[in-house]
């Protein structure tokens, strides 16, 4: 039997990226995928065809992760489908990086409502539809959550609340068997961070210097966070809660 077989998996923002890389992965494990997304419904369909072409289940489906009431939506949508979940990845995000004067009460508010207040809302909805059996909340943190660069204030800030979050969760939802933990990725090959808000020669440099300091010599792939994301979901797994694991080629605090 497969290692997640017969388990329901919401991944939130998984048209690309790492979130891609993830619901590929449970898919391949034989859970079935909810593979969400906000604007990219073509990213989310090419996920759900590569999971079912490879023998998994999956579904896409739309819901802003910034927006209650999208969020309620969703959750209402994977009741009435499923009657309940036994995985969630909180992977929804935004970044940016800039400079003190760039910070705007706006973009401000941009990261925290998605990477901080979404996915403590998601998961508050989340937890209502896992049973007694119990289940597995993963949380996509980062890096600099722990360790900031210069101009990743406000990303850095949010991502230090999700480790935050993980660790005071675990402690919470033990009592009926939830673990949290989180997946904490270093410099990922990712759309997004193609388009961080650096000029193109400042992004080669990052790029170059963060391999540098990377004792396995490069920077991470999406398919690098997957196996990660399936044992953390999986039996495998049952007695690790509140952990925050780098998975990062050696980047450490």
């Amino acid at each position: 039997m497969a290692k997640l077989e017969g388990k329901i998996a919401l991944v939130t923002g998984a048209s690309k990226g790492i979130g891609a890389g993830i619901a590929k992965h449970l898919g391949a494990a034989g859970a079935e995928v909810i593979v969400n997304y906000a604007t990219s419904k073509s990213g989310a369909d090419a996920v759900v065809d590569h999971i079912i072409s490879h023998g998994g289940k999956a579904i896409a489906v739309q819901a802003d992760i910034s927006k209650p009431d999208e969020i309620s939506r969703l959750f209402a949508d994977i009741k009435e489908r499923y009657g309940k979940l036994n995985i969630l990845v909180n992977n929804a995000g935004v970044y940016n990086f800039g400079p003190l004067e760039s910070v705007t009460p706006e973009e401000f508010h941009r990261m925290f409502n998605l990477n901080v207040l979404g996915l403590m809302l998601a998961t508050q909805a989340a937890v209502n539809l896992i049973g007694s059996e119990g289940g597995s909340i993963i949380n996509i943190g980062s890096v600099v959550g722990s360790m900031p660069p210069a101009y990743t204030s406000i990303y850095a800030a949010t991502k230090g609340a999700v480790d935050n979050i993980t660790i005071s969760l675990s402690k919470e939802l033990g009592a009926r068997n939830i673990r949290v933990n989180g997946l904490n990725p270093g410099l990922t090959d990712t759309e997004g961070a193609k388009s961080m808000g650096m000029p193109q020669e400042a992004m080669d440099e990052f790029v170059t210097q963060a391999i540098k300091d990377t004792p396995l010599g490069r920077i991470g792939l999406p398919e690098d966070m997957g196996p990660v994301a399936v044992f953390l979901a999986s039996d495998d797994a049952r007695w690790i809660t509140g952990q925050r694991i780098h998975v990062s080629g050696g980047v450490t605090i």
